[in-house]
């Protein structure tokens, strides 16, 4: 039976080079010289670290990636920023967490959705995507349209399809 995955997570490999272009563009503009403003990514957690010298050149660094991701396709919508705290130095530190997967309540806002679709399709949650399952590959295409055009508050992808 022709089926696909939907799931949310972000290409960590675009987001390092959008952090690696952030972090030079960082190190050549002038209102950044003279400071210890950095950004950095930590693979493994799945985050990335700001730190900047005051709150002006941290929304200056929000700008900044936010406009490398955008370059790079990257759905800020995956992007969780968390508080900043004071660091030593005077400093702001930031981590910003990456969307990794869908969480429970948005598998099940997902389901909802594509229930309320009356097409003609199985849903089943394995683990941290959600499987769409269809007689019709017309029936996939169109709850695959749909959800592209809601206004969700995550982004989602689209992964092995099987005809």
């Amino acid at each position: 039976m022709p089926s696909f995955d939907i799931v949310s997570e972000l290409d960590l490999m675009e987001v390092e080079n959008a952090v690696n272009q952030t972090s030079k563009e960082i190190g050549t503009r002038f209102d950044f010289r003279g400071g210890k403003s950095s950004i950095e990514l930590d693979k493994d957690a799945k985050t990335i670290k700001i730190m900047a010298d005051d709150e002006m050149k941290l929304r200056g660094i929000h700008q900044i990636m936010q406009l490398k991701m955008a370059k790079r396709n990257i759905d800020l919508r995956g992007l969780k920023y968390n508080p900043e705290e004071q660091a030593s130095g005077n400093m702001l530190r930031q981590t910003v967490e990456l969307k990794a997967s869908l969480e429970k309540e948005e598998m099940k806002e997902t389901n909802k959705l594509i229930k309320e679709s009356k097409l003609k399709v199985t849903t089943e949650i394995q683990g941290e995507q959600l499987r769409v399952t269809s007689k019709s590959l017309d029936d996939l295409q169109a709850v695959m349209t749909m959800l592209r055009g809601t206004q969700l508050k995550f982004p989602v992808q689209f992964i092995n399809r099987r005809s």
